[in-house]
């Protein structure tokens, strides 16, 4: 066991708005990361849960967004936790390994003896606590949290194989053309320093290739599209994949609920597992009651103590209502998301849907599954010369969102 003075870091990669398409409409206006998932930003869950983390220093937020969109998130968090949460911007795309090894100075300023990397699209109970006992027991310079999934869908992920009595990394590949195995990278991880000049040694061994091609223009000309730049490395391919096999990296299973979040139709099944997840570690974020003086409550709901709901509404399971919300008379709503500032009018359904900023849904009407695009889009569209060209953008994001 590690001592009680050894100082641990967390990086969290938020990604940029040139990124995590797939979830557009909901990341139009507003960052990825700081989209509502069961009433708290996205990134929010992973920060709580680095929050449990023994003797932890500090957070960090890599990605690409402007400064300006964290900077009242970062300060309103570090408040409430009492840790330290900064956002650092990348210049350009590093990649995964190369991001972090690119601000390696500020993340070792703290001399810490563990890093853990998590990436924020990932909804998970993320068991950091038991990673980092596991990975001192194993001893190695990283360890990798794990998931089985089925064989069918293992192929979407990069798939591991690891040795059943050690759990040494033994094979890894990024999401594989043929099965490989139905154990799956989680996205989480947790290294030593060493990572760095694991990094280090892709960086100077793909500037030493390049130097020598430069001997055949030929040859420079025909693996240019085939080549990144030196200090463009990726974790998966670039480090796990070099060093499976070698002792170095070991897994470490949850056999909690875990999740990716890249579409829209995704981030309800996450809220709904955030909203049960309350119940053991934020009871206190879930809404009670009766149906007398508040509304009817049926399994996990959150309710932003801004939000006015009349008491003979039916909320859920499954509902997470933000700011300024106002739900009407004999409104049910059942899995969904209402985002801030959205009207609800009496006796109207809400089912498996989101429903966008500032939006307002009529009376006795019904909303379901694929409707929630056409609200996230009339609360964003302020121009009218713009009306035809983005309905039809998001129409089609519509249809990708839940095929």
């Amino acid at each position: 066991m590690g001592s009680f003075e050894e100082k641990v870091v967390a990086v969290i990669m938020v990604g940029g708005p040139t990124k995590g398409t797939r979830f557009r409409p909901l990341s139009l206006n507003v960052p990825k990361p700081l989209f509502p998932l069961a009433g708290q930003p996205m990134v929010h869950h992973p920060i709580s849960a680095c929050k449990r983390i023994p003797n932890l220093a500090q957070i960090y937020l890599i990605g690409f967004y402007e400064e300006r969109e964290f900077t009242l998130y970062v300060s309103s968090i570090s408040n409430e936790l009492k840790i330290p949460v900064r956002y650092l911007r990348e210049d350009k795309p590093h990649g995964s390994a190369g991001g972090l090894y690119n601000f390696r100075d500020l993340i070792m300023e703290e001399s810490p003896s563990h890093i853990f990397l998590l990436n924020c699209d990932v909804c998970s109970s993320f068991p950091l606590p038991e990673m980092l006992d596991a990975h001192r027991r194993y001893g190695g310079i990283g360890t990798i949290l794990v998931s089985k999934v089925s064989a069918e869908s293992a192929s979407e992920f990069g798939e591991l194989v690891a040795d059943q009595t050690t759990n040494e990394l033994l094979h890894y590949t990024e999401k594989p053309e043929t099965f490989v195995s139905d154990r799956i990278n989680c996205g989480v991880y947790i290294f030593t320093p060493d990572i760095f000049t694991a990094i280090q040694d892709v960086s100077s061994n793909r500037r030493d290739r390049a130097n020598l091609r430069r001997v055949s223009s030929f040859e420079a000309l025909q693996s240019a599209t085939k080549t990144f730049p030196s200090d463009f490395v990726r974790l998966d391919q670039d480090i796990l994949s070099p060093l499976a096999g070698k002792k170095q990296l070991y897994t470490y299973e949850t056999l909690d609920f875990w999740e990716q979040i890249k579409t829209p139709g995704m981030s309800l099944k996450c809220s709904a597992l955030y909203l049960a997840q309350f119940r053991h570690t934020s009871p206190h974020l879930l809404a009670n009651g009766d149906g007398t003086k508040s509304p009817t409550i049926s399994g996990d709901v959150y309710i932003h103590p801004s939000a006015k709901v009349h008491p003979t509404a039916k909320i859920g399971p499954n509902v997470s209502i933000s700011a300024n919300a106002r739900i009407g008379a004999g409104v049910r709503l059942i899995s969904c998301i209402i985002l801030d500032d959205v009207e609800i009018k009496e006796n109207a359904i809400v089912i498996h849907s989101i429903v966008g900023w500032k939006s307002s849904i009529g009376r006795w009407s019904r909303v379901q599954a694929r409707l929630f695009c056409f609200f996230t889009f009339l609360s964003h569209a302020n121009s009218s010369n713009k009306l035809e060209e983005n309905l039809g953008n998001i129409l089609e994001i519509a249809k990708k969102s839940y095929s």
